[in-house]
């Protein structure tokens, strides 16, 4: 065992990939997570599975697409008989943490857009045994005592659970309860009328008057400490999952790093006149902006915004950004203090992105724009040579056939994912073509019914459908790179449009669980 390297996965929510100092942003400062990808490989072209929180977190454990594993859209549970690549390092000899933000199952109480929990309760489903998935739940409600709430391990393969659930600063799971214990102030600390004082004006900036100590940031740093520390002499390798939910919305930083960026150091590189011809959620969008702007159904539903709020959101996102930074920096010593830095693989990687200034749009949605698809992902492994940055095509599916190989682990039937250790190499590609599904929770940006989406990645092509819609997307990357002209209704690329539609076709077929194996003929 003692040959096996440790893995310690920094994930964080709702960043897109150009939003590091390494990935080119000419004004967010990210030291320590440059450093890591100086020492590693940089992806340029990762993927994710589907560009929101719960689905594609799901697909990372899982190396499958949410049309496989379950967990379709917001909302859903991951069902308990799911089986991860966290079980399988675990059934290995692996001590397996998660510590922040899992996000597997829902963390609210709330009923679902446009229904009631009754009418979900009163509804009969395809599956006998969907109660039993439903009543798996560990992350919404359970830790309103001030004893800390033990959760039912393992966790999905998560021998040890320290859970953050929600955003901002007044996240839930075990870090209120330690919160609580913390701040003997904490109910004003949590009242929103006692925010600090601030000039900025734009939707969800809140400056809150937690200190830095008692974050979640810093509680998620705190624990991952404490648990690479407290390992002591164990012989047994390690796997950490240390999910940071910023810079996911509020934008709310907090101490210092509120006014560590001034929005009038931000551009605006693609504001929504650059767009030749804007689909029809991104004209609903602009006619809401343009009237009253009262089409927001939830905090979480894509809006556009003037050049003066979006350059706000933007400077206390990177106020985030650099806090999650500093954050990284103290673990990685941590890590170096307990000698085992040698002998761990580091990645860093997000969720989803954000909309973020494109076409004056922020926050995520419909539109499937490489600002929420795209996000980044850097392997550091101690132990490998790897070429510096790759442009091979890869996919949030991907992760965990390749952490599995890695550590010597045989990965498990259905599995979709493909190891991307040989692109490390700088041997050949990985695939061709990227599938990204996206599936919404309730009927927004004009759409009467919730709205289905698919689309093909390929190293010059964008391809997207939109269900029961007689529009789509088709974007040459290659000449057009920031998907300014969608030539969906350019007849001189009719014989494109019925090649992706053919490929389309195929990965749809692929969409066929091939778990479990038969073991009888016929």
């Amino acid at each position: 065992m003692k040959n096996r390297p440790n893995f310690l996965f920094f994930i964080t929510d709702q960043q897109r990939a150009d939003w590091l100092g390494c990935y080119g942003h000419p004004v967010v400062r990210t030291p320590n997570i440059d450093r890591i990808s100086e020492n590693g490989t940089r992806f340029e072209r990762f993927y994710t599975a589907s560009p929101v929180c719960m689905p594609n977190r799901a697909s990372l454990m899982t190396g499958r697409y949410p049309s496989l594993h379950g967990l379709r859209y917001n909302g859903c549970v991951l069902p308990q008989t799911a089986n991860t690549f966290i079980n399988i390092l675990a059934e290995d000899g692996y001590d397996t943490a998660a510590i922040g933000k899992s996000h597997l199952q829902p963390f609210s109480a709330k009923a679902p857009m446009g229904k009631s929990i009754e009418s979900v309760k009163n509804t009969k489903e395809a599956w006998n045994d969907i109660e039993r998935v439903k009543n798996y739940l560990e992350e919404p409600y359970f830790y309103k005592s001030d004893d800390k709430f033990e959760i039912q391990v393992p966790y999905y393969g998560f021998k040890h659970v320290d859970m953050v659930t929600s955003h901002g600063d007044r996240c839930g799971g075990h870090y209120n309860q330690w919160f609580r214990q913390m701040a003997p102030n904490w109910e004003a600390l949590h009242n929103p009328q006692n925010q600090l004082a601030h000039n900025f004006t734009c939707p969800q900036a809140y400056r809150t008057p937690i200190p830095e100590e008692l974050y979640p940031t810093a509680y998620i740093r705190d624990r991952t400490i404490d648990y690479i520390k407290g390992r002591g002499e164990k012989d047994s390798p390690f796997f950490a999952f240390v999910s940071f939910p910023d810079p996911h919305h509020p934008f709310n930083p907090p101490g210092k790093y509120w006014h560590m960026y001034d929005p009038d150091a931000f551009g605006i590189p693609l504001p929504y006149d650059v767009h030749k011809n804007p689909t029809p959620p991104m004209k609903w969008l602009h006619k809401n902006w343009k009237s009253d702007g009262s089409g927001q159904s939830t905090p979480q539903t894509a809006v556009m915004l003037d050049d003066h709020h979006i350059r706000e959101a933007m400077a206390l996102t990177a106020g985030m950004i650099s806090f999650i930074d500093d954050a990284i920096g103290t673990i990685i010593d941590a890590l170096n203090e307990t000698g085992n830095a040698q002998n761990t693989v580091v990645c860093f990687n997000s969720d989803h992105g954000d909309y973020l200034g494109d076409f004056n749009m922020i926050l995520k949605g419909v539109p499937q724009f490489k600002s929420i698809t795209r996000v980044p992902f850097i392997w550091f492994d101690p132990q490998m040579r790897t070429q510096e940055k790759t442009s091979a095509l890869c996919s949030t599916v991907d992760i965990a056939s390749s952490i599995l190989e890695r550590a010597g682990s045989k990965t498990f039937n259905g599995n979709q994912g493909k190891s991307f250790l040989p692109v490390l190499r700088g041997e050949t590609p990985l695939r061709d073509e990227a599938l990204i599904e996206y599936n919404d929770s309730g009927c927004r940006l004009g759409f009467p019914e919730p709205a289905r989406v698919r689309s093909v990645i390929t190293r010059d092509w964008r391809y997207t459908v939109y269900k029961d819609c007689d529009w789509g997307e088709l974007y040459n990357l290659k000449s057009d790179p920031d998907e300014t002209e969608n030539l969906w209704d350019s007849s001189a690329f009719s014989s494109t449009k019925s090649y992706f539609s053919e490929r389309l076709n195929h990965h749809l077929i692929a969409q066929m669980d091939e778990s479990p194996l038969s073991d009888r003929l016929a």
